[in-house]
This record gives structure tokens, C-alpha cells and sequence, in this order.
């Protein structure tokens, strides 16, 4: 999974990757030739006194220096810009595929596991692509070239070689096998501690409304621990790499003196050639070092990867059409035909065989008690939700056959939960349209019945609005929302019960500011309170996902028991009536 991740988002920097491996190619060659070079002004220059070649030689070897230093640098600059455009494509790709996903998607993964694999995981994948650049393209060419160049100078030690690497290379093997499965444990659980965060930052004011700091800090404590454990747990096996590298390389460094000193004794060998040869079987280990470091890295980036390519390789249960159907006239005339919906895995469906045509210029009201399938049904019209049976039509057309923006650009939603972003007030209203002028902003915001208090705030409509509006009231965040899509002069309103948090009076100057604005457009009205719907042109009643009547509020009253017991728990016979 890794080495396709890598494949496919590291192929348009081919050139560059290119360009790498010259350069360390280069620069390990230059680092390589260094010590023979050592080995000759020790045998040829010191050893018979040769002051103009130890000179000549020296000067030569600071050439050599200086074109692997630079060759090195080059490799690490090009190395790092390629790491980071990487990374930059691939959290890209990420977002776009949470962009696409349904709220089916997002609800499988996981808010705070989706958020770890497009910061934390990226972030592993990443600095695996940078060490390779420095690291794992040097390894092996240290390696093989180290070889050859020890061969050179002496055969007869070449045994510790082919003795010291393969210890090395088994030693570490054996501990990152060990590794990986804390690896891939550590991710799941950085995946709960960052649930259990989010929720508790989310719900802060519940969690102290019902004094449960204490229980929150406990659970928070517990799940920081599990992460400690198996950081712990892996940072300790970790530990031992390096022990065992040092010692290996002591070792070698020893048995290279001791044999070398025997061969020079019998005169097999001269100084300068064990120093080289010396310096070679260190180069060498350094390389298995490297790449055992690099293989430290791989597991964990690979456990990453893998997340990763799970998001991307999940498709959108709400995909665009291949061939959109030519966009119909933009009247907003709405259908629900035999509209069933059932979630994956379900017992029962959630909507079942619901039909009704929401028409334009009309208010058509959805009532129903909790869990009877409203939003669900509302939902279904911008498709966050596909119909599993049957379908629904925006201008005789499924949307499901419809071009995603063009089907946006028609509806204007204002949901149950109604969402601000980070901002001012003015840059949340242009969500409905940017090219919306202040004049046009102060006018959604009257008819919404928020420009009292949007004035009352410091800088109007520059005042800051903080990530999911949390510092105005929910009320106050409801009619926002209902300005923003009024910014936008939708064809189709759905309202998702937004009018919950307001008082019956602000509730019923607002509805009586939307007639004008919404004379010409389909609008649809999900209510907990009957006092919100009961002038609607028509109120569909909903029970357990099925319509169990429709009509008028009057009509309904007659032939409707379900809306009957509805509006008795809410008013009084005289207030029905």
C-alpha cells in the first residue's frame, strides 16, 4: 500500500527524484574516494617524506570535499521541496475526498480519525519520503561502492565484512519485526485520544453542567495512557537499535585493528591501506545504519499509508452522474416520489414510500415526532443522503441525475444544527454569494430579524464570528444562517427546524418577513412547534418514516389523528382551532 501511495503521488516529481539520485550518486562517490586518498598520502607521501605530493593530494582531497558537501546540500534542498510538495499534494487529495464524501462517509470514519490521517499520517508518509531523499538513496550506494573499495585495498579482510554486515543487518531486523505491530496500535489509539479531546472541547459546557470534570479527566487520562503504553513500549525497542549498531561497530573497528596489524606484521599489508580499508567497513555499517534507520521509519509510514489509502480509495455512496442530465428551468418545483431510505446495515428503513410535491410559490410544512425521518427526508434534497428506493426530483428532474452545482446553486438550507465558520459576520453571509454587497447583507439580515443585533455588536458586520459560532447565542446563530441563505435567493428554502431557538414572537415577525422574499420560490419547513407550520399551504405528517396524512392544518385537524395528538400536546382546543 505504501509503494503505491508513493507511486502514484510522487510521479510528477520524476525530474526531481531524478536529479536526487544524481547528486548522491555523486556526493557518495566523492565521500567514498576520500579515503583512498587518505591511504595514499599515508603510504606515498608520509612514509617517504614526500612533501609535494602529501600537498598535491591534500589539495585534491579538498576538491573532492567540496563537491560532496555541495552535491549533499543540492540533494537535501531538492530532497526537501520534494517532501513537502508531496505532502502538500496528498493532504490536497484527502480534503478533496472528505469533500466528496456523504455524511454516510464521514460517519464511518470518524471526525478525529479523518482528521488524523489528513495531519499526523500525512505527516509520517512525508518525512519518510524526505529521509529517502537523504537517507535510503546514499544507503545503498555507500554500501556497494564501500565494498568494491575495501576489495581494493585488501582481499584478505574482506571476511569481516561479509561477517559484521549481515549481524548488523539481522540484529535490527529482529527488532523492527517487534515494531510494527506497536506501530500500527499506536494510530488507533492517537485516533481516541483525539476523539475523546474533541468531544470534550465540543461539549465543554455539558460536561460542567452536570460536574463531570472529574469522570472527563479520568477517561482523557485513561486513553492518554494506552498511547503512552505503546509509545513506551515501541520507544524502548527503538532504544536498542543504536547500542547494537555501537557495538557492532566497535567490534568490527577492533577485529579490523587486530587482524590488519597481524597482516602489516607479515607484511601482506601497509598502513595506509588498513586505514582505508578502516574507513570503508565504517562507511559501510554507516550505510546499514542508515537504511535500518529508514526501516525504523518504513513500518509506521506504512501502517499510515494504509490509512490513508482507505479514505482515498473509498468512493462517495453520493457520486455525481458520469453524463449529467442538461439542467432543466430553474422553477423549484419539488417531488418526493415513493422515496424510501435505509441506512447500511439497518433492520428497518428510516423513510418508507413518502410522496409529495412541494410546488412553488406554496410553504409545505414536515411534522412528526422525534426520530420519524424529517431531516433525514430534507436531507435528501442537496443529496447528503441518496434515496435507497424510489426517488426525488428538483424540476422534473432526480437529482441524482443532476449536475452537483448546478443542484446546489437551486437549494438554500439552513440546517437543524446551524454551523458558522471562523470569520466576521459579513464572510459567513457571502457563503450565500460573494458577490453580495453590505447593502445586500443588511437587508438578509432584516428580513431575518438579526440586524438589530448584529449592530448592536462593535464592528457590524466586521465583527468576529468564532469557529462554529460559539460566541452568539444558538438564536442568534439561526437567524444568521437563515440570512445566509437568504443571500443566496434560492429557488428551494429548506428549513431544518430553524426556527427552534427563537421566541414565538422574533418566530413570527420572521415568518411574516419571509412571505415577500419567498412568494416566487418552494419552501419547505421542518418543525418541532405547530405554532411555526400551521399557516403552511400544506403540512406533511410523518410517523415511523411513513406519511400518514396531508394536507392543511384545518384538514388535518378533521382527518389526521397522529396531527391531532401533536398539536393537543402543544396547545390548547382553543388554540388549535
Amino acid at each position: 500500500m505504501l509503494l503505491r501511495l508513493l507511486r502514484l503521488h510522487l510521479g510528477p516529481y520524476s525530474r526531481p527524484l531524478l536529479a536526487i539520485v544524481a547528486l548522491q550518486l555523486v556526493g557518495t562517490m566523492a565521500a567514498l574516494y576520500l579515503p583512498s586518498l587518505n591511504a595514499q598520502i599515508i603510504d606515498r607521501g608520509i612514509a617517504r617524506g614526500d612533501t609535494g605530493y602529501i600537498l598535491s593530494t591534500g589539495g585534491w582531497m579538498l576538491v573532492v570535499s567540496l563537491v560532496q558537501i555541495v552535491c549533499s546540500v543540492a540533494a537535501v534542498y531538492v530532497g526537501s521541496r520534494t517532501a513537502m510538495g508531496f505532502g502538500r499534494d496528498l493532504r490536497g487529495a484527502l480534503f478533496h475526498r472528505v469533500g466528496e464524501f456523504s455524511v454516510r462517509e464521514v460517519n464511518l470514519f470518524g471526525a478525529p480519525s479523518l482528521i488524523t490521517r489528513g495531519t499526523n499520517d500525512v505527516q509520517q508518509v512525508q518525512m519518510l519520503v524526505q529521509m529517502s531523499a537523504t537517507m535510503m538513496v546514499t544507503a545503498p550506494i555507500m554500501c556497494v561502492g564501500g565494498v568494491i573499495m575495501a576489495l581494493q585495498e585488501d582481499v584478505g579482510l574482506s571476511w569481516l565484512v561479509g561477517v559484521s554486515v549481515p549481524v548488523l543487518a539481522i540484529s535490527i531486523g529482529l527488532v523492527i519485526v517487534r515494531m510494527v505491530p506497536k506501530f500500527r496500535l499506536m494510530q488507533t489509539r492517537i485516533d481516541a485520544v483525539n476523539r475523546i479531546l474533541r468531544e470534550q472541547i465540543t461539549g465543554i459546557r455539558v460536561v460542567r453542567a452536570f460536574v463531570r470534570e472529574p469522570e472527563e479527566t479520568a477517561r482523557f487520562g485513561v486513553a492518554n495512557a494506552d498511547v503512552t503504553a505503546v509509545a513506551t513500549a515501541a520507544g524502548r525497542l527503538q532504544a536498542l537499535i543504536f547500542p547494537i549498531v555501537m557495538l557492532v561497530l566497535n567490534v568490527s573497528s577492533v577485529a579490523v585493528l587486530w587482524f590488519g596489524a597481524m597482516r602489516i606484521d607479515a607484511g601482506e599489508m601497509q598502513i595506509g591501506a588498513l586505514t582505508a580499508f578502516l574507513a570503508y567497513l565504517l562507511q559501510i555499517l554507516m550505510a546499514v545504519m542508515m537504511a535500518t534507520f529508514m526501516a525504523i521509519m518504513i513500518p509506521r509510514a506504512s501502517v499510515c499509508a494504509e490509512r490513508i489509502s482507505e479514505v482515498l480509495d473509498t468512493e462517495s455512496s453520493v457520486a455525481p452522474p458520469e453524463v449529467p442530465r442538461e439542467s432543466p428551468p430553474r422553477r423549484g418545483l419539488l417531488e418526493f416520489r415513493d422515496t424510501t431510505f435505509s441506512y447500511p446495515g439497518a433492520a428497518s428503513p428510516v423513510l418508507r414510500h413518502v410522496s409529495f410535491v412541494a410546488h412553488p410559490g406554496e410553504t409545505t410544512a414536515i411534522i412528526g415526532s422525534t426520530g420519524s425521518g424529517k431531516t433525514t427526508l430534507v436531507s435528501m434534497v442537496p443529496r447528503l443522503f441518496d434515496a435507497t428506493g424510489g426517488a426525488v426530483l428538483v424540476d422534473g428532474v432526480d437529482v441524482r441525475e443532476l449536475d452537483p452545482e448546478d443542484l446546489w446553486r437551486r437549494i438554500g438550507l439552513i440546517p437543524q444544527k446551524p454551523y458558522l465558520f471562523s470569520g466576521t459576520v459579513a464572510s459567513n453571509l457571502r457563503y450565500g454569494d460573494p458577490a453580495a454587497t453590505d447593502a445586500d447583507l443588511w437587508a438578509a439580515l432584516e428580513i431575518a430579524q438579526a440586524a438589530d443585533f448584529v449592530r448592536a455588536m462593535p464592528e457590524g458586520l466586521d465583527s468576529p464570528i468564532s469557529q462554529g459560532g460559539t460566541n452568539v447565542s444558538g438564536g442568534q446563530r439561526q437567524r444568521l444562517a437563515i440570512a445566509r441563505a437568504l443571500v443566496k435567493r434560492p429557488e428551494i428554502y429548506l428549513f431544518d427546524d430553524s426556527f427552534s431557538a427563537l421566541d414565538l414572537t422574533t418566530d413570527a415577525r420572521l415568518r411574516a418577513a419571509l412571505r415577500p422574499v419567498t412568494a416566487g420560490s418552494t419552501v419547505v419547513i421542518v418543525a418541532q412547534r405547530v405554532s411555526t407550520i400551521r399557516a403552511a399551504d400544506r403540512i406533511v405528517v410523518l410517523e415511523d418514516g411513513a406519511v400518514v396524512g396531508s394536507g392543511t392544518h384545518d384538514e388535518l385537524l378533521e382527518h389526521c389523528p397522529t396531527y391531532v395528538e401533536i398539536v393537543e400536546s402543544q396547545l390548547s382546543v382553543e388554540e388549535a382551532a
